[in-house]
């Protein structure tokens, strides 16, 4: 019988977090974050893996508490004007790389108050890798357009990302995917609800999500030489 994974609790404490995202408060409050948002998150990961791989077996689904596949929940602010130590939502990334030096595409999966989504693809990749991606898609319209037709995609999926005002250096202005190959990141994402993500039938409904983005991973994998 499916169970729920995630509960009002994991989201007021994120809540609560934000109004208080200072160490002391979170010092006193480490346990009920364990209980209510970390452990229920590392519990999600871990049946999430046998499902992700169905869709590549190349995805890594790691749900060590450090280290694997959930992101800390401490911020790093020594780049950033934010100084807050914590970030105010819980999130896990699924690669298909176990090297964190190689830009490969991957899952995501963000919970967050009134931000709950699963998304993927690559963000912000390197000048080299944004190149490679670009030009296979330069190269191979058709297929890349097939992807974007695909029913289930379109049903599922939303692209989004960030774009050049100009059609970037070396690319043909005319280029029947231009707009496409201004994206400076090539991610989608679909979107849930608090009450969603606190359902017994939101695993399924994430892998669901997964499954209907594989054509694009796939894509963006055969771009860089990936395996999926």
């Amino acid at each position: 019988m499916a169970k729920s994974h995630f509960s009002p609790e994991f989201f007021k404490f994120l809540r609560d977090l934000k109004k208080n995202n200072n160490r002391p408060w979170f010092q006193a409050n480490k346990e009920r974050y364990e209980k209510t948002v970390r452990n229920p998150l590392l519990d999600f990961i871990g049946e999430l893996g046998p499902p992700l791989r169905k869709i590549s077996k190349h995805l890594i689904v790691d749900n060590s508490p450090s280290g694997g596949s959930m992101f800390r929940i401490y911020r790093d602010t020594r780049f950033s004007k934010d100084k807050t130590p914590y970030k105010t939502h819980a999130s896990a990334h699924f690669r298909t790389s176990p090297n964190k030096d190689v830009h490969s595409p991957g899952f995501y999966l963000h919970l967050e108050p009134e931000e709950v989504f699963s998304g993927g693809g690559i963000w912000r990749p390197e000048a080299p890798v944004l190149g490679q991606i670009r030009d296979y898609l330069a190269h191979h319209p058709s297929e890349y357009k097939s992807v974007l037709a695909n029913k289930t995609f379109k049903k599922f999926c939303t692209l989004e990302g960030e774009k050049l005002q100009r059609p970037p250096k070396g690319f043909d202005p005319e280029h029947e995917l231009i707009e496409h190959l201004k994206f400076k990141d090539f991610t989608f994402f679909t979107q849930f609800s608090e009450r969603e993500a606190c359902s017994p039938h939101f695993l399924n409904s994430y892998v669901e999500s997964c499954a209907a983005a594989a054509p694009y991973m796939a894509f963006l994998s055969k771009a860089l030489l990936l395996p999926w």
